[in-house]
């Protein structure tokens, strides 16, 4: 087996910004010897295995490019163990959990990235964080420091391009704004993206399950801009874009609307909220009522779930495949969170809103 130490040290040198001379200065060797070991040419002296290692931080095995299998399966246990807490809100069991996977494997952007999710979910304000706004200051500077480290010499593009957009969203969220915007425009168009041009590229048996994961992306896309949309008009416009929106899920989902998911329940919480600033009490109620009964059918949600619909086809959803900061069940955020809201004051006294705080427990 041809041992790959001079891609590693390439690897491991570029990544932590060092020139070929600084390397061999640090080793006391000349920099013709590690460009030679950079090109295959020759290996380092026994010696010196030690020593590199520990410059980069890695094991000699790692370093010698021979435990890849054990690595993938180590960094795979890791990342199972971290989706598994952050699908019950454990936000400080995903910091540990990757922290531990980041000193283990410090050059896998996989777990890089796991722990800037998990930092960056902890300065979370809508969960029950208490301590997040402390949370946001003191792990600003790291998950800067990680997302730009993760852009510069992430191979992968799908972490790259998450770490961007996480970085670029944590600049604004602690007043950058003009540096999260310029990083923000290294990103690609739509009308650029890897979903939709690859299609040409595809082979036949693959253009069906292809074409309806671009559908659910797109969608899940369209809705979220729908939703930016609805706070930028006046009340009376986005209770007719909410109208819009639940007429346009029963058409993607055959008629047959999520009813038992985060989203729809908070669909249904905010529609509520423009009826009632209408004074319209009786339809705010019954949005109130579909709201709780989704959180009610989300919390008891199997492990796993088949749905089938003509637009997307066969989907699987897994109970651990959520992610949350919040490790309330859905009814009770519904119940102690936004129901709290002021624009329910007006109501907390009628029997129809009583009746409803009481369905959720």
């Amino acid at each position: 087996m041809k041992l790959k130490i001079g891609e590693t040290i390439k690897k491991f040198r570029k990544e932590r910004e060092i020139t070929q001379e600084e390397f061999a200065e640090v080793l006391g060797v000349s920099c013709q010897s590690v460009s030679r070991w950079e090109n295959g040419l020759c290996y380092p002296d026994v010696e010196l295995i030690p020593s590199i290692a520990g410059f980069f931080g890695v094991s000699v095995d790692k370093l010698m490019g021979v435990d890849d299998v054990a690595e993938k399966q180590a960094v795979e246990h890791y990342l199972s163990e971290f989706q598994n807490a952050i699908s019950h809100g454990a936000v400080e069991e995903c910091i540990r959990i990757a922290r531990e996977g980041v000193a283990e494997f410090p050059n896998n952007y996989a777990l890089l990235n796991k722990l800037m999710y998990a930092l960056f979910v902890a300065g979370s304000n809508d969960a029950d964080i208490p301590n997040w706004k402390e949370n946001m200051e003191n792990y600003d500077a790291e998950i800067v420091a990680l997302g730009e480290r993760i852009m510069r010499y992430c191979p992968d593009v799908e972490i790259r391009s998450e770490a961007t957009v996480r970085l670029a969203f944590q600049h604004c969220e602690m007043g950058r704004k003009e540096i999260g915007r310029s990083i923000y425009k290294t990103l690609p168009t739509m009308e650029s993206c890897r979903e939709s041009a690859i299609w040409w590229a595809l082979a036949e048996e693959e253009k069906l399950p292809h074409t309806r994961t671009y559908i659910s992306t797109a969608y899940a896309h369209l809705w979220e801009a729908i939703c930016r949309l609805i706070v930028l008009l006046p009340d009376e416009e986005a209770v007719l874009v909410f109208e819009k929106m639940d007429a346009l899920e029963r058409l993607m989902y055959d008629n047959a609307p999520r009813t038992g998911t985060w989203s729809n329940a908070n669909f249904h919480f905010e529609w509520a909220k423009y009826l009632l600033k209408l004074g319209r009490q009786e339809e705010a109620f019954e949005q109130l009522r579909c709201a709780a009964e989704a959180a009610i059918v989300f919390d008891s949600r199997p492990e796993e779930e088949k749905t089938v619909t003509l637009l997307f086809g066969e989907v699987t959803n897994r109970r651990s495949d959520f992610d949350t900061a919040d490790s309330r069940p859905l009814k009770e955020i519904l119940r102690d969170m936004w129901l709290e809201e002021k624009v329910f004051d007006a109501v907390r006294e009628a029997k129809e809103f009583r009746g409803i705080l009481k369905r959720l427990g």
